[in-house]
């Protein structure tokens, strides 16, 4: 049976609940929030003569819980238009429309009482077929069914998100003793086509896989700064972006979640599981009683693990609990692994460690491959389900099982075996057999080690995916040291940044003209994609700083010429070229994006022309693409100038999109060109599949274009009048005036007496011109030294 879903019920509306809302609104659905309500009037409502009958008073939680999770930051919505899609009620008054739902969620407080008497109430209004989830993070999803219908019970199961539910990719899909494998599959797709989540099936135990392993490798991190006498930031240290881990690294993530969230977890864990051979591990360290007692809970309280005063952020010393200044951490040990770009090959290098960090890490992977491979097969049978649920619950590069490969599985286990742990059984049984890995990758696909049949096996799902780090070297056409070029498959390449943070400089610019010269030759299409953090943050400025400081403006002009000349390669060449940005898209990242045939995004793509931060304008053809945006916008009787102001005011105030929806709004996506894919997994895929579908329609190479008609003195006049009253009111700085008249003058089309139609080439040479002239100023030159040591903007 086909299944449709239009419409979701959210039942419950606290931060999950309304986070949940937001994300199916994001994608497009219309979504029913539902709370209970409130049985006392507030101060305000009573003032106002409103009774509990109200129906303002009635949805007040509701209203207040949607609003508060729209106006948090980071969003939790893509777009803030996207909201008008959610509707808001109560379960009193309401309860009765999800009759007209195709999805009911359950996001109530986790409580088992509570829950069964929604689903109650649940069962009343719900038709046959409806399918009924819970958000729990650990109630067995067993026990709220009982009672309930063979057909709920069908249609039931547990659809973990994890919180915020727009950022975080993990989706725990759990399925009760009735559940149907028809449900089960049309989540598990669901999921991950269109929720762009990473959906992971995980059996009904305490805390089932994410928080199971998540929890543990936090308690026993707290058990061991006490064992080896670390401090806080030490720990931090050690187990941030140098492994592979967000910057919150341990410490500073608790206290963004809050301790009381974790310690129920844990909690949890150590009521539910006696048979645990981690079990006192789950047991909570004095120091964690104390901040309970206390109620140090993190941001939410104010203080946790770290606490604000001020500007300075103090640390809590475990052994005094009382706060002190923040100490550096430093290990020889990080010292080694600083050459070493990918923190899958620092491994190796961290076990290896002399000091304190190496014997720290050998503590600390011992024990968390002991408890992966005995949580096999009780919370999963694939090993691959933890790796998948660690990554995307969690933010870690590298999942456990990844780790241990990395390591070496034999290594690990000596490891272990030196720090009084045992692997399971089936690891020592896969080593003796030959299997000396736990994953492999044949032709572009991965393989995992399946226990039951003692051999390598593939991964489900993977065909939806294009994997480059699975084709990398296989697939290999051409490579410098800044770019690879790669084939796809079905005469398209692809184009891999592998500069540092993809900053685009000298050998990524001849990449692009190598890869549009081979496409020419003897392929049809071109990408340009990546599966790093972000697709790039722009030009290589340390590059351009070198050339302003030592004045060698000549090779600066050519190296700006080259990079125009290569973005307009982009636009005007004889195959389809699609880019595929996501993440951190700033300067030239976005201009490319600007150039492309079309751009498919990954909703959370961050893009914006920030060149104002570092002191100059968009030179890479970035000035001129929105002023040649403007241009197609005028209508005749049209007030022009406004068109044009929304544009220079996108670039001036340097705006970021949060998300890719946004930067539609912003003129940097173009609506009926562009397209956004939920699933970054998915992107490289769908772009392959746009540029081969402009190859087959027959793609003609453009013309570029010589009728962009730009507005003169008009447009000039406004823009400087507008530029002066902002310094005036102590708004931009002197400097920032200088910027923006610069660009003024670019997207005016120069001092030009009355409208007039220019060519491309003649925006591009006087937004280089403007560009250049930036560049011999000693106040863009400090922007670009103090982004290049800070990495921030400084504003002088």
């Amino acid at each position: 049976m086909k299944r449709l879903i239009k419409k979701v019920a959210v039942v419950g509306s606290g931060i999950m609940g309304s986070g949940i809302a937001c994300h199916f609104a994001n994608i497009g659905l219309e979504v029913l929030l539902l709370d209970i309500a409130p049985n006392a009037l507030t101060e305000i409502e009573e003032k106002k003569g409103l009774t509990l009958e109200s129906k303002v008073v009635r949805n007040r939680l509701v209203n207040d819980h949607l609003a508060n999770a729209l106006k948090s930051s980071p969003s939790p919505i893509y777009n803030q238009k996207f909201a008008s899609r959610i509707t808001t009620g109560n379960t009193t008054d309401d309860m009765a429309k999800i009759a007209n739902y195709d999805w009911i969620i359950e996001v109530v407080v986790e409580r088992l009482d509570i829950k069964k008497l929604v689903f109650e109430q649940i069962e009343k209004y719900r038709k046959p077929g409806t399918l009924v989830t819970s958000n729990t993070s650990g109630i067995p999803i067993k026990f709220m069914s009982e009672g309930r219908s063979e057909d709920f019970q069908k249609h039931f199961c547990g659809t973990h998100f994890f919180n915020p539910a727009r950022y975080l990719k993990l989706f725990e899909i759990i399925p009760g003793p009735q559940t149907s494998s028809e449900v089960l599959d049309f989540l598990t797709n669901y999921g991950s086509q269109f929720l762009g989540k990473t959906s992971v099936v995980a059996k009904d135990t305490p805390a089932f896989i994410g928080n199971r392993i998540g929890i543990f490798g936090i308690q026993s991190l707290f058990h061991l700064v006490t064992e080896m006498g670390l401090t806080i930031e030490e720990v931090d240290k050690l187990t941030g972006p140098v492994i592979g881990r967000p910057k919150s690294a341990t410490f500073r993530t608790v206290d963004v979640v809050g301790l009381d969230t974790l310690v129920h977890v844990a909690n949890g864990i150590y009521e539910n599981c006696p048979n645990d051979e981690a079990h006192e591990l789950f047991k909570l360290p004095t120091f964690i009683n104390k901040m309970m007692e206390n109620k140090w809970l993190g941001s939410k309280t104010g203080q946790g693990f770290y606490k604000k005063e001020g500007k300075e952020i103090l640390t809590l010393d475990l052994d005094t609990l009382e706060y002190r200044a923040a100490k550096k951490a430093n290990f020889a040990t990080l010292e080694l692994t600083k050459t070493i770009d990918k923190p899958i090959n620092r491994f190796k290098v961290l076990v290896k460690g002399k000091d304190k960090a190496g014997e720290f890490y050998r503590k600390s992977f011992s024990s968390m491959f002991a408890y992966v491979s005995n949580r096999i097969p009780e919370i999963s049978d694939e090993l691959y389900k933890i790796d998948d649920a660690m990554k995307a619950g969690f933010g870690w590069e590298n999942g456990p099982f990844e780790i241990w490969d990395a390591i070496g599985v034999e290594k690990g286990i000596e490891l272990m075996k030196a720090e009084g742990y045992e692997p399971a059984a089936w690891v020592t049984e896969m080593v003796a057999s030959g299997t000396t890995s736990f994953y492999a990758v044949k032709e572009g696909a991965t393989y995992f080690y399946n226990i039951p049949n003692k051999s390598q096996t593939k991964i489900p799902g993977q065909d939806s995916f294009i994997i480059l780090n699975n084709i990398r070297e296989t697939k290999k056409v051409w490579s410098n040291s800044g770019a690879i070029i790669q084939d796809l498959g079905d005469g398209i390449l692809n184009l891999e940044f592998q500069s540092k943070m993809n900053t685009i400089g000298g050998d990524v610019l001849s990449a692009i003209n190598k890869a549009i010269d081979l496409s020419e030759k003897e392929y049809q299409g071109l990408v340009i994609g990546n599966q790093a953090a972000n697709f790039s943050v722009g030009a290589n400025i340390g590059m351009i700083f070198m050339m302003a400081v030592e004045q060698e403006y000549d090779e600066l002009n050519m190296a700006i010429k080259m990079f125009q000349d290569t973005m307009m390669r982009v636009r005007y060449s004889g195959i389809p070229v699609v880019v595929a940005p996501h993440g951190m898209t700033f300067g030239g990242g976005c201009e490319m994006s600007l150039h492309a045939d079309k751009v498919v995004a990954a909703a959370e793509t961050y893009m914006g022309l920030v060149e104002f931060g570092v002191g100059v304008i968009p030179g890479g053809g970035g000035s001129k693409e929105l002023t040649l945006r403007a241009s197609d916008l005028f209508h005749k009787n049209d007030v022009e100038l406004n068109v044009l102001q929304e544009y220079f005011m996108t670039i001036a105030m340097a705006k970021v999109s949060t998300s890719a929806y946004e930067a539609f709004d912003t003129g940097l996506l173009q609506k009926g060109k562009d397209i956004v894919v939920v699933n970054k997994d998915r992107q490289i895929a769908e772009a392959k599949k746009h540029a081969l579908l402009m190859a087959e329609a027959g793609y003609t190479q453009p013309i570029q274009r010589k009728d962009v008609k730009v507005l003169g003195k008009q447009a000039l006049g406004m823009f400087l009048v507008g530029t002066n009253q902002m310094v005036a009111g102590k708004y931009i700085s002197e400097h920032d005036l200088k910027i923006a008249n610069k660009l003024a003058y670019v997207m005016a089309g120069g001092d030009l007496s009355e409208p007039t139609l220019v060519s491309e080439q003649y925006l591009l040479d006087i937004e280089r011109e403007a560009f250049l002239s930036l560049c011999t100023e000693r106040k863009t030159l400090e922007r670009i030294q103090f982004m290049l040591t800070k990495g921030k903007p400084l504003r002088n």
